[in-house]
């Protein structure tokens, strides 16, 4: 009897000491993100003044857009393979000292080109830590994924929401962006030490890829290219409406626009948090759908009365809201899929660098040629391509033998 009491006390003591260490790396995981959202949103709100700093135009400021998200591309692809093969803590831990490094840099340099590089490194550091949250959250609770994913997502949000707050604070104190990216530079640190003290969850078995029948290129390459389409569209927006809304309403001082642009990660947080108990009760395809004909709607506001400050505030606000569960669905889809390993999520990432490469910088080239318009005009293309590539993708993924027996 003895015996059978002490067989269970170890157990009981066992599931508690996983269940803490799970919730510590789920800690660690969604910090991580915090800190993400804060560095992605923090470009667009000193776009004006990282264009001031190196003396240079809105069409060739927007080349930092490239030169970040060719390196978040690199590190994407790249970072994927590395979780594969070295224990993934020491790999995010990585991708975290560059980000700080790099965004302590930031405003230190007076000179395009130099910056630029900058720019590449600290894209090389955050597609690294994109790939390597969102895989070792799926490696950490494997089926059970879905609601966490969705709650990382939204830490990306309150990192987002938060940035444009930070900058527009550190100016108003400052009179400058300096103190902006030296406050994301600190804030990093004690994420990274929190992370490194833990250990990494283990990849996939073989027994498990085995389950999977293979990875399924042609399901990994429309999921790439539907990323693609909505991370242009998120961080197209995100980035520019700053910029927008200083030209279109004509807005003064940089409070009042960067309010805006928080109001649009606002929302997107928002929408995350309310996703995660609707992700428990619908499938994805049917998420994916609401989500996408709600952005059309937004877009539609914002075309239909661009002269008013409410529509441009009903029109972010939506549009925040429903771009927001997107990227943690169409991963939630593709794990039913598939198994996801650190490569098969960085080919999903190229597709994330690609779109949040092509699409601003698209719009900085049009933005002062074209006038501010254009931001909508190429996100009504960007979404109507997103729509119908979703029904490609639900129509390829049925077809899909279904190795988890779950429906999607």
């Amino acid at each position: 009897m003895s015996t059978s009491i002490s067989t269970k006390l170890a157990l009981a003591k066992t599931s508690l000491t996983d269940r803490d260490s799970k919730i510590s790396k789920t800690v660690g995981y969604y910090a991580g993100f915090v800190i993400l959202g804060l560095v992605i949103a923090s470009l667009g709100p000193t776009l004006s003044g990282l264009s001031e700093q190196t003396q240079s135009q809105l069409s060739q400021i927007s080349y930092l857009f490239i030169a970040r998200s060719f390196g978040y591309l690199l590190g994407s692809l790249y970072g994927g393979r590395l979780y594969d093969r070295v224990a993934g803590h020491k790999v995010l831990v990585g991708m975290l000292v560059v980000i700080a490094a790099m965004a302590f840099l930031v405003p230190m340099i007076p000179l395009l080109w130099l910056l630029v590089v900058v720019m590449l490194l600290m894209g090389i550091g955050e597609g690294g830590l994109d790939v390597g949250c969102n895989t070792l959250l799926i490696w950490l609770y494997r089926d059970n994924v879905g609601p966490y994913m969705n709650g990382l997502h939204f830490f990306f949000g309150v990192g987002a929401f938060v940035a444009p707050l930070i900058i527009a604070w550190a100016v108003l104190v400052s009179g400058d962006i300096a103190w902006g990216y030296w406050i994301l530079a600190l804030l990093i640190l004690p994420v990274a030490i929190w992370v490194l003290r833990l250990p990494s969850p283990n990849p996939p078995t073989e027994t498990e890829k085995s389950r999977a029948g293979g990875v399924n290129y042609l399901l990994v390459s429309l999921v790439a290219a539907f990323l693609f389409l909505y991370v242009g569209a998120e961080v197209g927006y995100g980035g520019w409406i700053f910029t927008f809304a200083v030209q279109q309403l004509n807005l003064s001082g940089v409070a009042a626009a960067a309010y805006l642009t928080s109001a649009f990660w606002g929302a997107l947080t928002l929408g995350r948090l309310l996703s995660i108990p609707i992700a428990t009760r619908l499938r994805p395809r049917t998420i994916l759908l609401a989500d996408l004909v709600g952005c059309l709607a937004s877009i539609a506001v914002l075309l239909l009365w661009s002269e008013s400050i409410i529509a441009i505030w009903i029109g972010t606000l939506g549009l925040g809201l429903f771009l927001a569960s997107i990227f943690p669905t169409t991963l939630t889809l593709a794990e039913r899929r598939m198994t996801i390993t650190g490569r098969v999520t960085g080919w999903f990432f190229v597709g994330v660098g690609a779109g949040a490469m092509t699409i601003p910088w698209l719009i900085g080239q049009l933005f002062e040629s074209a006038g501010p318009q254009v931001l909508l005009f190429i996100l009504v293309v960007d979404l109507l391509l997103a729509l119908g590539l979703y029904f490609v993708l639900i129509a390829i993924s049925s077809r899909t033998a279904d190795i988890y027996t779950r429906e999607d």
